[in-house]
């Protein structure tokens, strides 16, 4: 008898999320993944309101993903911190639930374009990689 997968009454945790980003990554080609080391992944609730405000953004729900960081071919100045992709889980379910967008597709969506600043691509070539690391 096959089991069928039951889905989860519950929302995705931040760990949900986090492992469903990794494995975006891990999809990327290795000229990318060789680069991202040194990339620090976080999973928050939501962007803080100096991030917000710093950004123009009124509402908390209106930011999903976030690079920090200077891109690959920037020289390192002392005192940088590591480049960091934030994702944030709230307007990341909101999203979800609206578009009907996969949530394993939408974190892809997400964890390319922020990348994609860490190696200063157009939106273009955002897109093209995306369509490349899809689940």
């Amino acid at each position: 008898m096959s089991q069928t997968r039951q889905p989860s009454r519950f929302a995705p945790t931040a760990q949900e999320i986090e492992t469903l980003a990794l494995e975006a990554l891990g999809r990327l080609p290795d000229p990318f993944r060789d680069h991202l080391a040194h990339v620090v992944l976080f999973v928050k609730e939501f962007a803080d309101a100096d991030t917000l405000r710093e950004m123009e953004i009124d509402d908390p729900f209106g930011l999903t993903g976030l690079y920090s960081g200077r891109p690959v071919g920037q020289e390192a100045q002392t005192g940088d911190t590591p480049p960091t992709v934030h994702l944030f889980r709230r307007p990341l379910l909101d999203e979800w639930v609206e578009t009907g967008v996969p949530l394993d597709a939408l974190i892809t969506h997400v964890v390319v374009h922020e990348i994609g600043h860490h190696f200063g691509l157009s939106d273009i070539d955002m897109h093209v990689l995306e369509d490349m690391v899809a689940p």
